[in-house]
């Protein structure tokens, strides 16, 4: 269990200590998608949903949660997130919404559980939005895109 780095030497959970880190500017963006019927996405587009703005509220929704996540996630550091965005494009391909989160920090420890737990709500809010019309939407793909940063550098899938 050695190359867990949540787990102590005895096996129980434990919280890094990143302490002796250097502070770096951090960036991490993650992506998701909520796949839904023709029918659902022209209801979001024309913003007739009942509960009201769906996209808007979605956006809001993931910033909370991006600024919660250490409340949300064991052994999560609080951080003093600089910037957290949620884009939300209509995708008339899939059909549904791509939802993605960029998370920014200077600190000692990586902002990915903050963009994927904004990409991750954010997908729940557009389905808690319109379930009422499409109980067969489906949320997918919810992943890291990049990170920048940090001792282990940058990253981009």
């Amino acid at each position: 269990m050695s190359g867990l780095t949540h787990i102590s030497a005895t096996g129980e959970a434990s919280m890094v200590d990143v302490s002796a880190k250097d502070v770096t500017h951090r960036v991490a963006v993650a992506e998701g998608r909520v796949v839904m019927k023709p029918e659902t996405l022209a209801l979001i587009k024309s913003g007739d949903a009942k509960k009201g703005d769906v996209l808007g509220t979605a956006r809001i929704a993931g910033i909370m949660a991006a600024k919660r996540t250490h409340e949300l996630i064991p052994l999560c550091h609080p951080l003093m997130l600089s910037k957290i965005a949620v884009d939300l494009t209509l995708d008339d391909a899939l059909p549904g919404v791509r939802v993605t989160a960029t998370a920014k920090v200077a600190g000692q420890t990586g902002v990915e559980m903050e963009a994927l737990t904004a990409v991750s709500v954010a997908c729940l809010t557009i389905y808690d939005m319109v379930k009422a019309v499409d109980r067969f939407m489906t949320i997918e793909g919810v992943g890291m895109v990049e990170k920048s940063g940090g001792k282990s550098g940058d990253w981009k899938r």
